[in-house]
């Protein structure tokens, strides 16, 4: 081939459309229960959640229900049941830097596909609607599973394979409650020890210096025998973590949660700038800062 018609042909070749990636800190502003879909996607193993569709994609696609789910089978984006069940993974592999962009893009994908079929999501959606944008916004109305039984069928079970798989998945789910003291609060055991995890729905810097007042007042902790472990930022909120002991119940940090949450309530309504005291416990606090576990 001689060199003008290999340039030709290359010329002529499509160019492929590059995909910029956007970083977006709170994906889920805006959300009426911003601090639960943080918790669901980074706090809890097993949890679900209906969700609602706009009037305009009920009339595209049906009225077709949805699920959110914290994880799905081999971490996948969506799936789709015979019945027409969407369910949508909160927790996934690949992902871009706006997660309500990721997870908008997997429900439109995944009602565009055939009840039944496989869901082809791509990595990098582009721009496009968020779920701000095609959810009705209310409070999640979440469920909470001690495993995956809930991604199965009736009778899916009874296969050799799945049994298996479900094993696997569930043997890795460590126990969580939710907490009803405090809105998107989650006691969980780990090996050998307890956390009270609480992602909190105020703005960083005003929940910095709450926790800031409070750990100067010596009013951190949850009680003898805990201890604040340190915080953790998770899409554009603070989440405090706190060390328990292990053999406790969830059921007993109920009331010391609450008391804490009414501690924190009361700190938060100070307006006056922290004092000396404050701001050396603020520059502790970040010095504190966990990797999320």
């Amino acid at each position: 081939m001689s060199k003008r018609r290999k340039n030709q042909r290359v010329e002529a070749a499509p160019r492929r459309e590059k995909i910029r990636d956007v970083f977006v800190p709170r994906p889920f502003e805006g959300l009426a229960d911003e601090p639960e879909w943080i918790a669901l996607r980074e706090l809890v193993p097993a949890a679900s959640a209906p969700l609602r569709l706009t009037p305009g994609l009920v009339e595209e696609h049906g009225d077709r229900p949805v699920t959110l789910a914290t994880v799905l089978p081999m971490a996948a984006p969506a799936m789709t049941k015979p019945d027409g069940r969407v369910f949508i993974g909160l927790q996934r592999h690949q992902q871009s830097g706006d997660v309500s962009r990721d997870l908008a893009e997997a429900l439109l994908c995944a009602l565009r596909t055939e009840p039944g079929g496989q869901v082809t999501v791509p990595p990098l959606p582009g721009p496009g609607p968020r779920l701000q944008d095609i959810l009705v916004d209310a409070p999640l109305d979440i469920t909470m599973h001690e495993g995956f039984d809930f991604w199965l069928d009736p009778g899916a079970a009874d296969d050799p394979t799945v049994q298996a798989s479900l094993e696997r998945a569930n043997a890795a789910v460590y126990p969580t409650v939710r907490l009803a003291a405090a809105r998107a609060t989650y006691w969980c055991r780990v090996p050998e020890k307890a956390h009270v995890r609480w992602v909190l729905g105020d703005d960083e810097d005003a929940a910095l210096d709450t926790l800031s007042r409070l750990s100067a007042s010596g009013a951190l902790t949850l009680g003898e025998g805990t201890k604040f472990a340190g915080m953790f930022r998770a899409h554009g909120r603070l989440v405090p973590v706190w060390d328990l002991p292990e053999d406790v119940p969830a059921a007993e940090w109920e009331e010391p949660v609450a008391a804490f949450a009414g501690r924190y309530a009361d700190a938060l309504a100070e307006k006056e700038p922290l004092d000396a005291a404050g701001r050396r416990a603020r520059q502790g606090l970040l010095g504190r800062q966990l990797t999320l576990r």
